[in-house]
């Protein structure tokens, strides 16, 4: 996997003051999108051991509150196969943090095993060890610059635990 860029100490991607991992490749190609350059998964640089261990150690301090993967696509089955090992380090090293992901592929899709675009071995695992999902595509003619944590009315912002447990996806509500 390649990832096209990592902001450290972001306020924009979630609550908090966090560590954002723009991964690279998306096969959604949505009109309009912020970071059309991620499209590529050949874009930006390898995903290692030592891009890990920094982004590990960026997560320590106690003002950082988590972090919050999108792209890209993280959940592109590529993908997948490298963040799964990787989100369980986070969560075995740095029990504290809070992980977002932002997908193109909604709650839905995510959950249905016979969705081969993008469930995997790893899609299960990767939800367990999420907090927040902002789900579904960037529709331009939907964009809304006054949502918080999200670019178009169309996405949801999802509390993945409470939704693990009911089996249908809850949303959650940020005043602007």
């Amino acid at each position: 996997m390649n990832y096209g860029k990592i902001f450290y100490n972001d306020v924009a991607n979630g609550v908090g003051c966090r560590t954002s991992l723009f991964v690279s490749g998306c096969t959604h190609h949505c009109k309009g999108c912020f970071n059309p350059e991620t499209w590529s998964f050949s874009y930006g640089d390898k995903f290692t051991r030592e891009t890990e261990d920094r982004i590990i150690k960026s997560l320590k301090p106690v003002w950082i509150d988590g972090l919050t993967v999108l792209g890209g696509e993280p959940m592109e089955p590529e993908n997948q196969a490298v963040l799964c090992p990787f989100l369980e380090r986070v969560k075995k090293e740095v029990p504290k943090s809070t992980i977002w992901i932002y997908s193109g592929y909604t709650w839905e899709e995510l959950n249905d095993p016979s969705e081969e675009r993008c469930f995997t071995a790893d899609t299960r695992t990767i939800l367990s060890l999420t907090d927040v999902l902002v789900d579904g595509e960037y529709i331009e003619k939907k964009r809304d610059v006054r949502l918080p944590f999200r670019g178009s009315s169309n996405q949801r912002i999802i509390d993945v635990p409470k939704s693990l447990k009911t089996g249908s996806a809850i949303t959650r509500v940020f005043s602007p």
